[in-house]
C-alpha cells in the first residue's frame, strides 16, 4: 500500500494525513510495529513547522514517542483545533442552495452533517431552508418523505424534472423578443399621472404557465401593480383571479402547510424614515411568568397575524414554542423577507393596552428589526377599535371589549414597572442622597486598619518561596508600570526588602480588559486556612420567593478595600522587572482572601441577610414584594455601605429591575433558569481531549446540575474516565454519547420554581443499579400543574448497588 504524502502542518491536512496513516497501519498486521515504531515512522513523513515541532521530542525522549494514540492526539491538538462540529453546525444553517443545482448544494450540505450528530427532524428542517425559493415554490403542493436521504434523493429528481422542462435537450431554445421599453408617466396639469404602456396583456398565471419576467416584476413593483394579473387595486395575495386552494388540498401540503401570513412592508429591515414617521405606534405592557415588560406595539392592517421580532424576544427571554409546521409569510407589497417561514410562536402573554384594556395573546415570530411588536389585521378586527390617526392613538373599544378585555382592576400581578435600563451611569433619583457610596475618590485611598485585615499566617517552620519574573508584552509591560504607578501613588503597594516575591502577570477579562494577578501558588501553599465557609449558592436562591424587584450591587475594587494585617506585608511581595514590591491592600490571589471579605460584608449587612438580601463576596442582591419596600430596603443597604467603607461601582450596578443576572443565573419573579451565555460555552464546548479537559467540562456543567433530571446517570461514562487507576483510557462510543446527551439535556432545561415554604411540596424519587434520582416539586395552586423546583441525583456507592430497589429509594 502506498504510503501517504508528507504532512507540512496545514490545519486542513491534518485529519487526512493521520486517516491515511492508520489504514496503512490496519492493512499491514503482520508488521507488529510498536507505538514507538509507529511514531518514527510518522515523523518520517512529517515535514517543514510539523518536523519542527516533533524533532526535539523524538531527540529528547519525551515520553509521548512511546505512545502513538497519545502522539497522534497531541498533533492534532497542535496543528488542528479547529473545533469541526460547532463549525459544521453553524455552517448548517447558514449555507443556501442559491443557483446551484440541488445536487450541488446536497454535497456540500452532507458533507458538513458528517461531522454532526443531529436528529433526522432538525437536519431535514435545516436542508430545506437552504434551499431556494423558487424550487420550495416547487415542492409547496406535494408530500415530502420524511427522511432525510429520501428528500434529498426527492429534490435533486424533482430539480432535474425542473431543469429538464425548462431546457429540453430534443429541441433548440427559442430566442425571445426584447420586452419593449417602458414609457415615462407623464403628469397632466392637474397633477394625476396617466399611465401608458405598450407591453401585452399579462394573463394570469396559472399552474405550469411561465411566470413573469425579471423585468416585468421589476416594473410592478415600481408601480404597485399586482404580481399575478397586473391589477393596479389590491396585491398578489389578494388578487380574484387566483386560483384558491382548498382545505384538502392544504391538508397534503409538506413543509408549508397552513395559509401564507402577510405582513405589512412596515415589519421589513427595508423600512425608510418616512414610513418610520407615519406610523402608529401603541404603548403596551407584556407580562409572562411574572415578568414583565414595556415595549411598543404597531398598529397593521395590512398583517394577517400578530407578530413579534425575534431578536426582541430572545433578548428579553420571552419563552418560545416550536411551530408542529412551518409556516411562509410574505411581505404585503410582494418584497423578500430576511426569512420567510414562521417556525416559532409565543407562550400565551399577557398584553395591557392603555389602562384598562387587557387580554391574552400569542405572537408568531419573525424578524423585524423595525417593529418589536406587531398588531395585525385580525387584531383590529376582533377589537375593533377607535383610532385617533392625528393624535395616534386609540380613543375607544368595541363594546364587545367591555365584559372581555376591560376591567377596572388594571393592575397586572402585584407589579406594573418596566425594565429598568442596564447599566446607568447615573445615580437614580431615589438615591441620590447616598450618592457618596457610588464615589471612584474614595476607593483610591488606603482604607484604616479594621478587626477584619487580612492575616496571613504561616506553618510552622516554613519561608515563603522567591518566583521568578514573567515575561510580558510589550502592551503587557506599559499596563503594569502604569499598574505601579497608579498603586504607589495610592498608597496601596510599596517598595519592598523582603526575601519573599511571587511572579506577575496579566489574564484578559472578559471585558477585553487585563487583570494583573500575582503568583501566590507557592505561598498559599504553606499559608494556614481562614476557615470562614463561603455561602453555598444553592442555599441563596431558597429566599426569593415572593420578590418581584431587584436591584444588584457591585463592589468597586473590592479586596482593595481591605488592609494586610500589619506585620505581614511583607509576605506579598512581588517581583517585576521594574522592582520590587509589596501590598498594603489585600491583593487577588491570596488563599484566605474570600473568606476575609465574606467575613466583612456579612457582619456589614448581617441584619439583613435573612429578610432581603444575598450577598456572595463582592455581588450584592437586594430583592422586594413591590417598589415602595425595595426603595427603602436599598437605602439601608446603602447606608450600611457607606458606614463600612465599602464602595459601589455605579457603572456595573442595576437597579429596581424585574430579572437579573445573578452568580451565573437569570432571575425573575417566575424562577430562574441557566444565564444563555453559560448554557452557549456548553452547548459549543469541543470534545474533551484528555483527563483535565474532562474534569474542566464535569466542573463547568456540574455547577447547574439542579437543572438537569438523572444528572449523575448521563455523566457517568465521563466520570468513569477520571478515576485513579484508569490511566491514558480511550475515549470510548459510551462516552461521546454521554456527552452529545448531556448537551442536548441542556437544551430542554426548565425553569425552576422559588420554593414555598408555605405551599406543600412533592417529592419523586427513583433509583437504577448505578444510582438514584429525584425532583422537588410544589403548585402554586391546587388547580395547577406540578412546578419543577429543582433536581437531585447521585451514584450509588459500591453497597448501597446491593440494596433492593425499594431500599434504594428510600
Amino acid at each position: 500500500m502506498k504510503a501517504p504524502l508528507r504532512y507540512d502542518g496545514t490545519p486542513s491536512l491534518c485529519r487526512g494525513f493521520l486517516t491515511q496513516l492508520e489504514i496503512l497501519f490496519e492493512n499491514n498486521p503482520g508488521s507488529c510495529m510498536s507505538d514507538k515504531a509507529k511514531v518514527g515512522y510518522l515523523i518520517n513523513h512529517l515535514t517543514e513547522k510539523a518536523l519542527l515541532w516533533a524533532t526535539p521530542l523524538w531527540e529528547n525522549k519525551k515520553p509521548i514517542i512511546y505512545d502513538y494514540e497519545g502522539f497522534t492526539s497531541e498533533l492534532k491538538r497542535t496543528f488542528d483545533p479547529s473545533r469541526r462540529a460547532t463549525n459544521a453546525g453553524r455552517s448548517l444553517f447558514h449555507i443556501k442552495q442559491g443557483n446551484k443545482r440541488v445536487a450541488d448544494y446536497a454535497i456540500e450540505f452532507k458533507t458538513l452533517t458528517s461531522e454532526v450528530l443531529w436528529p433526522n427532524d432538525v437536519l431535514t428542517l435545516a436542508f430545506t431552508e437552504g434551499l431556494n425559493e423558487a424550487f420550495m415554490f416547487e415542492l409547496a403542493p406535494l408530500k415530502l418523505p420524511e427522511s432525510l436521504d429520501h428528500l434529498i434523493d426527492f429534490c435533486i429528481a424533482m430539480d432535474d424534472q425542473i431543469r429538464e422542462r425548462r431546457h429540453p435537450r430534443d429541441r433548440p431554445r427559442r430566442v425571445l423578443p426584447p420586452l419593449p421599453s417602458l414609457p415615462r408617466h407623464t403628469s397632466t396639469s392637474g397633477g394625476s399621472e396617466n399611465v401608458k404602456t405598450d407591453l401585452p396583456v399579462v394573463e394570469p398565471m396559472q399552474i405550469g404557465k411561465t411566470g413573469i419576467s425579471e423585468a416585468e416584476r421589476a416594473h410592478r413593483r415600481e408601480k404597485g401593480l399586482c404580481f399575478y394579473c397586473a391589477g393596479a387595486d389590491h396585491f398578489r395575495l389578494r388578487c380574484p383571479q387566483r386560483p384558491r386552494v382548498s382545505r384538502a388540498e392544504h391538508s397534503r401540503v409538506g413543509f408549508r402547510t397552513g395559509d401564507t401570513q402577510v405582513v405589512g412592508s412596515l415589519c421589513a429591515s427595508f423600512v425608510d424614515n418616512e414610513k418610520k414617521k407615519s406610523r402608529i405606534l401603541l404603548p403596551v405592557s407584556l407580562t409572562w411568568e411574572g415578568v414583565h415588560l414595556k415595549t411598543e406595539a404597531f398598529l397593521d392592517s395590512g398583517a394577517s397575524g400578530n407578530f413579534m421580532d425575534k431578536n426582541f424576544a430572545v433578548k428579553n427571554l420571552i419563552p418560545l414554542v416550536l411551530r408542529e409546521r412551518p409556516l411562509r409569510v410574505e411581505a404585503i407589497d410582494g418584497k423578500p423577507l430576511s426569512c420567510p417561514y414562521i417556525t416559532h410562536d409565543t407562550v400565551d402573554v399577557c398584553m395591557k393596552t392603555g389602562v384598562l384594556h387587557q387580554e391574552t395573546i400569542r405572537f408568531q415570530i419573525i424578524e423585524s428589526p423595525s417593529c418589536p411588536v406587531v398588531l395585525g389585521f385580525p387584531w383590529l378586527t376582533e377589537h375593533n377599535p377607535v383610532v385617533d390617526w392625528v393624535q395616534r392613538d386609540i380613543k375607544c373599544w368595541d363594546q364587545s371589549c367591555q365584559s372581555k378585555c376591560l376591567s377596572r382592576v388594571h393592575v397586572i400581578g402585584s407589579l406594573n414597572i418596566a425594565t429598568a435600563p442596564p447599566l446607568s451611569t447615573e445615580v437614580p433619583e431615589s438615591y441620590l442622597a447616598l450618592k457618596e457610596v457610588f464615589s471612584k475618590a474614595r476607593t483610591e485611598v488606603l482604607p484604616p486598619h479594621r478587626p477584619y485585615d487580612c492575616a496571613i499566617d504561616l506553618l510552622p517552620g516554613t519561608m515563603p518561596p522567591r518566583g521568578h519574573v514573567y515575561p510580558l508584552s510589550q502592551r503587557e509591560n506599559d499596563i503594569m508600570e502604569e499598574y505601579i504607578r497608579e498603586n504607589l501613588e495610592r498608597g496601596f503597594i510599596r517598595r519592598s526588602s523582603s526575601p519573599a516575591g511571587a511572579g506577575f502577570f496579566f489574564v484578559s477579562k472578559k471585558e477585553g480588559d487585563l487583570r494583573p494577578c500575582i503568583d501566590y501558588r507557592g505561598l498559599n501553599r504553606i499559608t494556614i486556612r481562614n476557615a470562614y465557609p463561603i455561602p453555598l449558592i444553592t442555599e441563596l436562591f431558597d429566599r426569593l420567593k415572593g420578590a418581584r424587584i431587584y436591584t444588584k450591587l457591585d463592589l468597586r475594587g473590592a479586596y482593595n478595600l481591605v488592609r494586610v494585617k500589619k506585620g505581614d506585608e511583607w509576605k506579598t511581595a512581588f517581583n517585576t522587572r521594574s522592582g520590587h514590591y509589596e501590598y498594603l491592600v489585600m491583593p487577588f490571589g491570596l488563599c484566605n482572601a474570600p473568606a476575609v471579605f465574606q467575613d466583612l460584608i456579612n457582619d456589614t449587612l448581617r441584619e439583613f441577610l435573612q429578610e432581603f438580601v444575598i450577598v456572595y463576596l463582592d455581588d450584592i442582591l437586594i430583592y422586594s414584594p413591590d417598589v415602595d419596600t425595595h426603595h427603602v430596603h436599598v437605602k439601608q443597604v446603602l447606608k450600611k455601605l457607606l458606614k463600612a467603607g465599602l464602595y459601589c461601582k455605579l457603572e456595573k450596578c442595576l437597579f429596581d429591575i424585574v430579572t437579573v443576572q445573578f452568580l451565573g443565573y437569570i432571575i425573575t419573579p417566575g424562577g430562574f433558569q441557566m444565564d444563555p451565555k453559560k448554557l452557549s460555552a456548553i452547548l459549543d464546548w469541543p470534545l474533551p481531549q484528555g483527563l483535565k479537559a474532562i474534569q474542566r467540562f464535569l466542573g463547568f456543567t456540574n455547577y447547574y446540575r439542579r437543572f438537569i433530571k438523572d444528572f449523575s446517570a448521563l455523566v457517568a461514562p465521563l466520570t468513569a474516565m477520571t478515576k485513579k487507576g484508569v490511566g491514558n483510557q480511550k475515549w470510548t462510543p459510551q462516552a461521546t454519547q454521554a456527552f452529545e446527551a448531556l448537551k442536548q439535556a441542556f437544551t430542554t432545561a426548565p425553569v425552576l420554581r422559588h420554593p414555598d415554604p408555605a405551599l406543600p411540596f412533592q417529592v419523586e424519587v427513583d433509583a437504577s443499579e448505578l444510582g438514584l434520582g429525584a425532583v422537588l416539586s410544589q403548585r402554586e395552586a391546587p388547580d395547577k400543574p406540578l412546578h419543577p423546583c429543582g433536581f437531585y441525583s447521585r451514584k450509588l456507592s459500591p453497597a448501597e448497588k446491593n440494596y433492593d430497589i425499594g431500599n434504594r429509594e428510600l
